[in-house]
């Protein structure tokens, strides 16, 4: 799907509230049906696999479903992957440090413990689901006890929830959703990429939320770009559902956020599209965005906590 600028610029100086209010309920619309498919088959399919690439905004449509499912009287409990990769050893955090590590490979995940919990999950079995400090790169030593209740849903979130050498239980035990960014914006004949829109909101929350410069996270593009085309696009196809996360507004959330940053950065080539973008887009201010926007998870102050 395209969306031209001219378009988003009608929405945005016309009625902007009208406009994102709208935008998101087409969007609540889209996991709406989605959720109602899922309730009706959570007998034969009581575990979520949710799939996505760095800033598809995996978590915040992982959050919404759950709490979609809770109104339709389905408990619905999110947990994260990442809390199953394996700890470093000492001599990997040394080679880490130098960028000889490839801290995205599906070999990270301690896979015998995920599938045997995602089993035992499914069967209503008790488990103590690990917990993974990432300032220590290590797994902690405490542990979530968890028991799923018959009739309750378990989202499973992370880059390589898809991946079948990874998560081995039967699909047909398992509902797969892929979580991106599908739409391109439009103008005069350039096309912005959705790569370079998941770029824009992982600046913003890079600098935000990880102290994270915009330059830093704009340093690492082109090895995020790479561990997806090699980790997640390959199986994007084995998802039941796609939902594109795309907020018609968000752009000129980002103008108003990160233009005058990305200015300073005039001589970075690549960065020419998304400049040309935003400098055509109206702005909009974080204040017109609603609580309960997806953008949220990048931008702050939403109704969900990360």
């Amino acid at each position: 799907m395209n969306i031209e600028v001219n378009r988003i610029n009608i929405g945005i100086c016309g009625n902007p509230e009208e406009y994102t209010k709208q935008t998101n309920e087409i969007f609540m619309h889209q996991l709406k049906e989605i959720v109602q498919k899922i309730a009706s088959n959570i007998e034969n399919r009581p575990v979520i696999l949710l799939a996505g690439p760095s800033g598809s905004g995996k978590t915040t449509t992982a959050f919404m479903i759950a709490k979609l499912l809770d109104e339709l009287g389905c408990g619905c409990h999110t947990i994260s992957m990442d809390n199953y990769f394996k700890s470093l050893t000492e001599e990997e955090k040394e080679l880490a440090a130098q960028g000889r590590v490839d801290l995205e490979s599906p070999d990270r995940i301690d896979k015998e413990l995920l599938n045997a919990q995602i089993e035992d999950i499914e069967n209503c079995r008790p488990v103590n689901v690990p917990k993974y400090d990432f300032a220590q790169s290590a797994r902690s030593e405490e542990t979530i006890p968890f028991e799923r209740k018959h009739g309750d849903v378990v989202i499973f979130e992370g880059i390589h929830a898809l991946n079948p050498d990874v998560i081995t239980v039967p699909d047909s035990k398992l509902c797969k959703l892929y979580v991106s960014v599908r739409t391109r914006i439009t103008k005069e004949g350039l096309v912005l990429n959705p790569a370079k829109i998941r770029l824009m909101r992982r600046m913003i929350r890079d600098r935000n939320f990880r102290k994270r410069s915009i330059e830093e996270t704009m340093s690492m593009f082109h090895s995020v770009e790479a561990g997806e085309n090699k980790y997640i696009m390959p199986y994007k196809m084995r998802s039941d559902y796609d939902i594109d996360t795309f907020m018609a507004y968000e752009m000129s959330v980002y103008r108003y956020n990160l233009l005058d940053d990305l200015r300073l950065m005039e001589d970075n080539s690549e960065l020419s599209d998304v400049m040309e973008i935003l400098s055509a887009l109206a702005p909009l201010d974080n204040e017109l965005v609603p609580k309960n926007s997806l953008i949220r998870e990048f931008i702050g102050k939403g109704e969900f906590k990360y």
